[in-house]
């Protein structure tokens, strides 16, 4: 177990989840520990990736979807009425499955696309330095900055897909969250790429809180601190990521992570 964990960034209390009349979250209760990272694992839908999707209220753009119970960042209920969802997705950044640029927007566009949206940043004429300073350091971030300093007006398409998905997360990293979520960051990623990210990962863990969701279990193994184990859309066990993979303690985690299903 790890010694003085820091206090919770996010407090979920009985996140239930549907679309429609399926219900695919039931009553899911956990905290995460601010600055570490907490990997999700689970077979195909156990509701891994609604229940991140829910952290930062994207489930609520699906048609007919709807959430129950509550989800605190830093002791704030984010579906209290008054949150904006879109100030919201400011603190809580997003990594997706498939690299996702604005394949219209050059690279430096893009890194700054966030800032644009949420309001932070007027017109690309104006903060032109502050702008600069972003780029660089958000790119930075990455270990995207020696590859690309040069081709900052280039189109996103113009990078491979594992640069691509590094993008993504410069762009995510240019507004400043506290939270990142990540679905499954690398799956689209070739194994190069995908170690990339991983390092990425170990570079990113002391400054923000990240949540990711993994099919690779070797790669949560990997990269996070604790791991939770879903199922049918309820979590049967959250532990410390080394308890988890060397002495579970539900059979159904033992079970999963064996290979006997999934």
């Amino acid at each position: 177990m790890s010694a003085n964990p820091p206090p919770p960034k996010l407090r979920v209390r009985d996140l239930s989840a549907w679309y429609g009349e399926r219900k695919v979250l039931d009553g899911i209760s956990f905290d995460v520990p601010a600055a570490r990272i907490t990997a999700i694992i689970g077979p195909s839908g156990c509701g891994k990736s609604t229940f991140i999707r829910c952290i930062n209220r994207m489930h609520e753009l699906v048609a007919e979807a709807r959430v129950q119970g509550r989800v605190e960042l830093d002791g704030h209920d984010v579906y209290d009425p008054q949150v904006a969802p879109e100030q919201l997705r400011r603190r809580v950044g997003m990594v997706f499955q498939r690299p996702n640029p604005f394949p219209t927007m050059s690279i430096r566009d893009n890194v700054l696309a966030g800032l644009r949206l949420t309001g932070a940043r007027g017109s690309a004429r104006s903060h032109a330095s502050e702008d600069d300073e972003v780029v660089e350091q958000a790119l930075r971030a990455v270990a995207l900055w020696g590859k690309v300093r040069d081709r900052l007006r280039d189109r996103a398409h113009t990078l491979s897909a594992g640069q691509q998905q590094r993008l993504c997360l410069a762009r995510a990293l240019a507004v400043q969250p506290d939270v990142l979520l990540m679905d499954e960051p690398c799956a689209a990623l070739d194994p190069i790429a995908t170690a990339r990210v991983e390092d990425l990962l170990g570079d990113l863990r002391s400054r923000y809180t990240i949540v990711i969701v993994t099919h690779n279990m070797q790669q949560a193994a990997r990269v996070s601190d604790r791991t939770g184990f879903f199922l049918d859309g309820q979590l049967v066990e959250l532990e410390d990521t080394d308890v988890i993979f060397t002495s579970p303690g539900d059979r159904r985690t033992e079970d999963y992570i064996t290979g006997k299903f999934g």
